[in-house]
C-alpha cells in the first residue's frame, strides 16, 4: 500500500479505513501536537475546479463536508480542522475520535440479545438531538443521520460525523440533486423531491430511536420498496409489535417524529428531546452508561463493505472491493488475522490480509507482512504480541522476534502445559489456542481484574466476568481482555503483564 508520508503539514501515521473514493488516515499535527483523522479524496475526483462544471461532483460534496462541519463547534459533532490539497489528493483534517459507530453497537446488541435501557436510549437521542439543534441553528442540515454516522466513544459520548451531503442554507450545492441519502432513514419528502428543511434530520433521528427500541428500522426492503413504504404506509408503532407492548409510552413521540407531513413533526430538535424526556420522566444523562458501553463492545472483526456499511445507500457506494481468500489458508486463520489487524488499521484489514495471504506461504510469513502495514511503533509492537499468541511463539515472558519484528516460530511451544510444534500451531490456526489451554480459575480472574482495572477502572469487573464466560481457557481469555483496551501500547503492556501472572 503506497501510503503518503505527509499531507500538508500533517504526518501520516496509519490507515483507519478505505472506501471507493479515498482513504481515511490517522495523522499527527506537529503544531498542535495532537492526533487527527485525515479523510482523502483521490485522483480526478479531488479536482479543485470540479465545482465549476455542471452538476454535483464528488469534489463538490467533499468540499461541502468541510464547509458544513467546519462552521460547527459542538462537543457532539466531529470537529473539522482543515481542508486542502496535496499530491493530487483533496483532504479534510478532522478530530480523531476513539470509538465505534452506533451501527456496530446495534449489531452486537442484536447478536447477543441485549437490550439498551430507557436511560441509555434517552442519552443517545438526547445527545444526538442537541448536536442537531446546534447544526440547525447554524443553518446546516445533515440529511444523512443514521447509526453508521453516529460514533459512540468508550466514554459513552455520541458524536455526529459525515456531513458530506449536508445542506448549507444559501449554498449553490444544495439546489442540485435532492434524492440523496440512505433510504432506511430518508423522510418522505426526500423521496418525493419536495422542498426539505431541518425536519428531515428529525425524521431520521426518529428512525434511529425506533431502531434502538425495536431492534430494526420501521421499514425494510429494497430502495424502491422503502420509497413506497415511507411515502404511503403507516408506521407500525412499537407497542403493536410482538413482545413490545411495554414500549407504548414511546408511541406518541414516534408518531410525531415519523409523521409523513413535515408540519406534523416536531418543530425543532429540542422539542423532540423534551418530548422524549417526558416519556422517561427525567433529562437525559450526559453519557451512555459504562455498563451498556461494555456490554455492547463490538466484536473486533472488520466490517464488510468499507467505511460506511450503510444500507442501500443512494449515494455512490463506498465499499471496499472484496478479495477472495487464498485456498492454502484456513478461513478461520484469515478471520483471526483480520480481527487482529483491524484494531490498528480499521476495515482495510480485510483487503490487506487477503492480498498478503496470496503472497505468503505460511502464517508467520503472513503476520510478518502485515506488521509492515502498522506504521505506529507502539501499535506495531502490540500487533506483534498478538501475533505471537496466535502463532504459538509466545513464551509467557517475552517474544522471540523474526522478520519485521514478528515472533519467529519456536521448535516447540507450550500452550496449556501441552507441547506443540510451531508448524502444527500454524496449520491449526486460531482453533489450536481455543481447543486447549490452561483453564481460567477464580484466582486468575481476580489477578487479571486488578491489572485491567488500571486501564478501565470499575468496568474491569464486568469485562473479566464476560470474557471468562465466553472464553474459559487462558489464551483466548487474555485476548478478550486485551480487546477492551483501545490504546495499542497499553494493550501490549496488559498482555505482557497477564502472561507474567502465576495463578
Amino acid at each position: 500500500m503506497n501510503q503518503p508520508e505527509r499531507l500538508g503539514k500533517y504526518r501520516i501515521t496509519g490507515v483507519l479505513g478505505e472506501g471507493a473514493m479515498g482513504i481515511v488516515y490517522k495523522g499527527y499535527d506537529p503544531d498542535i501536537q495532537r492526533d487527527v483523522a485525515i479523510k482523502t479524496l483521490r485522483g480526478a475526483a479531488a479536482d479543485p475546479e470540479a465545482g465549476a462544471r455542471p452538476g454535483v461532483s464528488a469534489a463538490d460534496r467533499f468540499r461541502n463536508e468541510a464547509q458544513a462541519a467546519g462552521r460547527l463547534q459542538h462537543p457532539g459533532i466531529v470537529a473539522v480542522y482543515d481542508y486542502g490539497h496535496d499530491s493530487g489528493l483533496a483532504y479534510i483534517a478532522m478530530e480523531y475520535v476513539r470509538g465505534h459507530t452506533l451501527s456496530r453497537y446495534l449489531q452486537q446488541a442484536a447478536a447477543g440479545g441485549l437490550a439498551i435501557s430507557d436511560d441509555d436510549v434517552l442519552s443517545v437521542l438526547g445527545q444526538l438531538l442537541e448536536a442537531l439543534h446546534h447544526a440547525h441553528e447554524a443553518g446546516v442540515w445533515h440529511r444523512d443521520v443514521k447509526p453508521s454516522n453516529l460514533i459512540m466513544t468508550r466514554h459513552g459520548k455520541i458524536k455526529v460525523s459525515d456531513f458530506g451531503i449536508a445542506r448549507i442554507e444559501s449554498a449553490y450545492l444544495t439546489q442540485v440533486v435532492s434524492l440523496i441519502g440512505t433510504p432506511l432513514y430518508m423522510a418522505p419528502e426526500q423521496f418525493q423531491g419536495r422542498p426539505i428543511d431541518r425536519r428531515v434530520d428529525l425524521y431520521a433521528a426518529g428512525v434511529v430511536l425506533y431502531q434502538l427500541l425495536c431492534g430494526e428500522p420501521p421499514f425494510t426492503g429494497t430502495p424502491d420498496v422503502l420509497m413506497y413504504k415511507a411515502v404511503h404506509e403507516p408506521v407500525v408503532l412499537p407497542s403493536r409489535r410482538p413482545g413490545k407492548q411495554h414500549l407504548a409510552a414511546y408511541d406518541a413521540v414516534l408518531t410525531r417524529a415519523l409523521a409523513k407531513a413535515p408540519e406534523q413533526r416536531f418543530a425543532n430538535a429540542l422539542d423532540f428531546r423534551d418530548a422524549l424526556s417526558a416519556v422517561v420522566g427525567r433529562l437525559h444523562n450526559d453519557a451512555v452508561s459504562d455498563a451498556t458501553v461494555t456490554a455492547l463492545m463490538p466484536v473486533p472483526r472488520p466490517a464488510p463493505g468499507g467505511l460506511d456499511r450503510g444500507t442501500n445507500s443512494v449515494v455512490p457506494d463506498r465499499s471496499t472491493n472484496s478479495v477472495a481468500p487464498p485456498s492454502h489458508f484456513d478461513v478461520a486463520q484469515l478471520t483471526q488475522a483480520e480481527a487482529s489487524l483491524a484494531r490498528h488499521v480499521g476495515p482495510l484489514a480485510k483487503v490487506l490480509v487477503r492480498r498478503a495471504a496470496r503472497e505468503c506461504p505460511d502464517l508467520p510469513a503472513l503476520y510478518a507482512r502485515l506488521a509492515d502495514q502498522v506504521s505506529d511503533p507502539s501499535a506495531r509492537q502490540a500487533f506483534v504480541r498478538e501475533a505471537a499468541v496466535l502463532t504459538g511463539s509466545w513464551g509467557g515472558s517475552g517474544v522471540r522476534s523474526g522478520a519485521a519484528g514478528v515472533p519467529a516460530p519456536a521448535t516447540a511451544s507450550s500452550v496449556g502445559g501441552q507441547a506443540y510444534d510451531a508448524t502444527q500451531l500454524v496449520s491449526r490456526g486460531a482453533s489450536a489456542l481455543t481447543g486447549s489451554g490452561v483453564p481460567v480459575s477464580a484466582g486468575l480472574q481476580a489477578a487479571a481484574q486488578k491489572l485491567l482495572a488500571q486501564q478501565l477502572g470499575p468496568i474491569a469487573q464486568v469485562v473479566v466476568r464476560k470474557a471468562a464466560a465466553a472464553s474459559p481457557l487462558r489464551d483466548p481469555f487474555f485476548a478478550r481482555l486485551a480487546e477492551a483496551v483501545s490504546d495499542p501500547a497499553a494493550r501490549a503492556r496488559l498482555l505482557d503483564a497477564l502472561y507474567r501472572l502465576n495463578d
